[in-house]
């Protein structure tokens, strides 16, 4: 048979028809997938860098709670009464 003239036919390919099919699954489980990968890398450094941090804090609240100061030797007052000046 003969093709018609006059008669145009279009076709889109399965990727073209859902661009975006699988996209949400795939993000999760590749998200998952490199987030894993990074762990070991980035977690440790912020556990230290936290348990650092909150060391230092309860330090300085020490320090400058009444205890704290009882506590602490008493500093020389050298360089605010004009002591001896080391060069």
């Amino acid at each position: 048979s003969q093709t018609q003239k006059g008669i145009i036919t279009y076709a889109l390919s399965a990727n073209r028809q859902k661009p975006f099919a699988g996209a949400t699954r795939s993000a999760v489980f590749n998200t998952y997938r490199r987030s894993k990968a990074q762990f070991l890398y980035v977690v440790p450094p912020f556990a230290a860098a936290y348990l650092l941090m909150n060391w230092a804090i309860e330090k300085n609240e020490f320090y400058n709670s009444k205890e704290g100061r009882m506590t602490a030797p008493e500093e020389s007052d050298d360089a605010t009464q004009g002591g001896p000046v080391r060069g």
